[in-house]
């Protein structure tokens, strides 16, 4: 079972970059502990839904979308249905993220090896800021551990006027006139990091398969797994910045935080929810690793004989193993990355967006790693950034050009789908590059993915409780528990397409 494992940790490098890294440690930054809950169960609930259109995946042999299909309600005869239509339009979102994610990588490498002179004196005046908000915070929660209040006073003081100076000093040296108005020049940099990324993908996507794309996402979401949760340990040692017994519990207790500030967190956490863990994305991409691993192929069509029944039922158990085992690693993950982001982005009231998105979350590794806490962090922003891009892009790849073929506008045959699936595999990256360089903000545009997806979810419920009910054959019924949890795990992701759509009508 662990030698065929392998659909889920492709879906896992999918995850960690956009959801966890990014839209999670956002959460955690605006609403503190309160959402922890929230978090947790938008790890673990939707994965009875993952494993449902998998099964009839594994039964049927059909793609997703294929799968989709034959769900009741609106349809084109040859051009698919209402569930296709609108997967099309959470997929425009979805690209749309990725934007934002190559330029995430791009400011991390943009950090971490700046191009050009501006860049580095950029990264200077950034850095000091940065390091003075982190001085000037120390949580109320810790007044009590805390030495004499004067003495952290002066070197938040100097820390502050140090960052003054710094950016006052690149204002100065990059500054320009235009139409008669003093405007701040700003490097080229992440720009640069992320064109040579982009490319590099396309032509690594458009010769890779399989082994190569899950070897290659297993690697890089591993050892950031690895390197936050060593971070949120040794944090425990700090005084001012520790997470504490009453507030990981008070997390758990079912409460909503107040909007402040400009800030509407229960709209971030909603954004989140749709994204972290399985988000509707990765529910439809799920079925289509396990095709190309193998697991309805040697399953082999339903003859009704006792041995399609026993290779069906061991193929199921592979693929639970697989979901679940997926599942561990991810929620770990996901919840390491919330709880950094509460104990250090939310006590500095440090927020991570626009340009500064990777720099601000670099924060979170300074109370362990100090000096070297850039450098740690940007070796594993780089690596679970660019994971999501990659993986992401090949999904992509493959589902749309599915959906190109249910919607009758390629040809149906294997030679045809592989051909688009080059074609796409090299196109994509290139794509998401376009978007990020025309609206320049990464953490909104993960977060306008996260919506839709969110949207996209009780959609995804119905579907997974329509093949549960119609389409699965008497040998693989699950049992009575795992109904009841299909059925909690669709409720949540009614409530979240629900409030999701509630939420954007009343903004």
């Amino acid at each position: 079972m662990l030698r065929f494992a392998g659909p889920g940790m492709i879906v896992a490098g999918s995850i960690v970059g956009s959801g966890e890294l990014i839209a999670t440690t956002k959460t955690g930054a605006e609403a503190g502990f309160v959402l922890l809950w929230l978090i947790i169960l938008g790890c673990v609930v939707k994965v009875f839904a993952q494993v449902e259109l998998g099964r009839y995946t594994l039964i049927s042999g059909k793609t997703t979308l294929d799968a989709l299909t034959d769900v009741p309600g609106p349809r084109i005869a040859g051009r698919g249905n209402w569930l296709v239509w609108y997967w099309f339009l959470m997929w425009i979102c979805s690209i749309s993220q990725l934007g934002g994610i190559v330029g995430g990588v791009g400011e991390a490498l943009a950090i971490s090896l700046p191009v050009t002179q501006m860049g580095r004196d950029y990264n200077a005046a950034a850095d000091a800021g940065i390091t003075a908000r982190l001085r000037s915070r120390v949580p109320q929660a810790a007044a009590d551990e805390a030495t004499a209040p004067g003495e952290a006073a002066v070197p938040a003081a100097l820390a502050a006027l140090e960052a003054e100076r710094a950016m006052q000093r690149y204002t100065e040296k990059y500054s320009v006139t235009v139409d008669g108005e003093r405007r701040v020049r700003f490097p080229a940099d992440v720009a640069i990091w992320a064109t040579i990324v982009a490319a590099g993908t396309s032509i690594l996507l458009a010769v890779g398969r399989y082994g190569l794309i899950q070897s290659f996402s297993t690697v890089l979401v591993g050892s950031f797994t690895v390197l936050v949760i060593v971070n949120l340990y040794f944090l425990q040692e700090q005084p001012e910045w520790r997470v504490r017994a009453s507030e990981f519990w008070s997390g758990l207790a079912f409460r909503l935080p107040q909007s402040s500030e400009g800030l509407n967190p229960i709209r971030t956490a909603l954004a989140t929810f749709g994204i972290i863990g399985v988000g509707a994305a990765e529910l439809v991409t799920y079925p289509y690793w396990c095709l190309e691993r193998g697991y309805a192929r040697f399953t082999g069509p339903n003859d009704g004989s006792e041995a399609w029944t026993q290779r069906a039922r061991g193929w199921m158990r592979v693929m639970r193993v697989d979901a679940w085992g997926s599942a561990i690693v991810y929620t770990f993950s996901t919840v390491a990355f919330f709880l950094l982001g509460a104990a250090v982005l939310h006590r500095s009231e440090l927020n991570p967006g626009k340009d500064d998105m990777v720099r601000t979350l670099a924060a979170m590794f300074v109370p362990v790693f100090s000096d070297y806490a850039a450098a740690v962090f940007l070796f594993g922003a780089v690596a679970v950034l660019y994971s999501t891009f990659f993986v992401a892009n090949a999904s992509h790849a493959r589902v749309f050009t599915d959906a190109l073929r249910v919607m009758g506008l390629i040809e149906d045959s294997p030679e045809s789908r592989q051909r688009w699936v080059v074609r796409l595999s090299g196109f994509f990256p290139v794509l998401c590059l376009v978007i990020y360089l025309g609206y320049r903000e990464p953490a909104q545009l993960v977060l306008i993915s996260g919506v839709a997806q969110g949207i996209m979810l009780p959609m995804l419920a119905a579907a997974a409780l329509y093949f549960r009910y119609r389409r699965t054959v008497e040998a693989l019924r699950p049992g009575s528990w795992w109904d009841a949890l299909l059925w909690i795990s669709a409720g949540a992701m009614l409530v979240t397409g629900a409030w999701t759509i509630y939420d954007r009508l009343t903004a």
